[in-house]
């Protein structure tokens, strides 16, 4: 029995680790079609997993980013500037493809009754006067709200004094990096389970009859996200690398996004993104910054949902949008979703500064909230693994593009 048992734990470990994750997503969907009641039931591993990414993803930041900086060499190149050209093209790119999808596909809302139990920020200072407490956060508090702006700044700033230190100091951060680091891979390790059971548990408690009305705008969300993944990023990808790029796109799509897709938490995914810039041989000294950093301001999800929500709000009311108007939309739109981190209830929050731009009174753009909150489980699922897939995917690129690799599995 014990022989059978290792036989087939070393079989379960030879099959990669996408292969599982695949197959829990199956089996998830599978018992939730034969057993809801079971798969209600089951949804507790997915939560788990979750509790788990989002506990480990703070301190895993803080160290790795200190660590980084504390022992970087003198003459090794980081890329971090070419990856936030990326990260901005990207995230403006993402808003103009929804404005012209929204255009091209208009689509009306049957609006709800509105969410009182959320309050947007009252502008665009707001969001960003956020983000700059969230920079100067104590970095206990940091820890503990997983707001990952404070913790890169402490991390950042610790990371440079360290360099100063003893040598063992530095190979003791060093030591507690790769600790972490451990973790974090035995907590991946459960990935196929936690994903097995947040397929069942969210298809067993709400499935997606609830959707049938939104078919129209989920259609203009997802198609959008779907082009920028497949068309728009590959072309930003092919710039960098001169070469074709869907391998890599497909790598990230495959290993990032489909993990992000049923998590919904980009904090969550910056573990797998970390995991995957290590197998891909990227630059521990870039990735390690690059990765939390474009969790919290590579948004180009969150951009599309803004714009298409908005635009769709728009027609709803019968008001003509000009050209100048939708550029300025796409530029407003990106800027906020910059800042959707630094917001409880993320992108959706801000759509009513984006309804500003058209008049239109909040308690109506807090209706259009409540929409979106309706259809949350398709949009904040596509929009997270659009935002998280795309962090590693530029990361990725920048380094193939500047040779910032250590020679191991590459995926161009």
């Amino acid at each position: 029995m014990s022989n059978s048992l290792s036989l087939l734990f070393r079989a379960y470990k030879r099959v990669g680790l996408v292969t599982q994750i695949v197959v829990g997503l199956v089996a998830g969907c599978l018992l939730a079609w034969l057993s809801p009641e079971a798969a209600a039931s089951v949804s507790l591993l997915g939560s788990l997993f979750v509790a788990g990414l989002k506990a480990v993803a703070p301190v895993l930041v803080f160290v790795l980013v200190t660590a980084s900086l504390a022992n970087h060499k003198r003459g090794q190149p980081t890329h971090i500037r070419p990856i936030l050209v990326l990260y901005a093209l990207g995230t403006i790119s993402a808003a103009a493809v929804a404005v012209i999808a929204s255009f091209m596909l208009p689509t009306s809302l049957t609006l709800v009754s509105q969410a009182n139990d959320v309050i947007p920020p009252e502008g665009v200072g707001a969001v960003l006067r956020t983000l700059l407490f969230n920079v100067v956060d104590n970095p206990v508090h940091a820890l503990i709200e997983g707001n990952f702006i404070g913790i890169l700044a402490w991390a950042i700033g610790l990371g440079f004094a360290f360099r100063h230190a003893r040598q063992s100091t530095r190979d003791l951060i060093a030591d507690v990096s790769d600790g972490v680091t451990l973790i974090v891979k035995v907590v991946i390790g459960f990935a196929p389970l936690g994903i097995f059971g947040l397929v069942a548990g969210t298809l067993a408690e709400s499935g997606f009859a609830a959707l049938a009305g939104y078919l129209q705008l989920l259609l203009v969300l997802v198609g959008s996200m779907l082009f920028m993944a497949f068309v728009v990023n590959p072309l930003l990808v092919f710039w960098q690398i001169r070469r074709n790029p869907y391998p890599l796109v497909l790598t990230c799509l495959r290993e990032s996004g489909i993990t992000a897709f049923f998590t919904r938490s980009s904090a969550a995914n910056i573990p797998v993104n970390m995991q995957l810039c290590e197998r891909l041989g990227l630059h521990k000294d870039t990735y390690s910054v690059s990765i939390p950093l474009g969790a919290t301001i590579n948004m180009g999800g969150a951009a599309i949902t803004i714009t298409v929500l908005t635009l769709a709000a728009v027609n709803t009311l019968g008001i003509a949008v000009d050209i100048p108007s939708a550029i300025l939309l796409s530029l407003l739109a990106a800027i906020c979703a910059c800042g959707a981190s630094g917001v409880a209830g993320g992108s959706l929050l801000l759509i009513p500064l984006a309804c500003s731009l058209f008049g239109i009174s909040n308690d109506l753009a807090m209706q259009v909230v409540a929409v979106g909150f309706i259809i949350g489980v398709i949009q904040d699922s596509a929009e997270t693994a659009l935002n998280s897939s795309t962090d590693a995917l530029f990361t990725a690129a920048s380094c193939l593009a500047h040779g910032d690799v250590n020679g191991a599995e590459q995926a161009s």
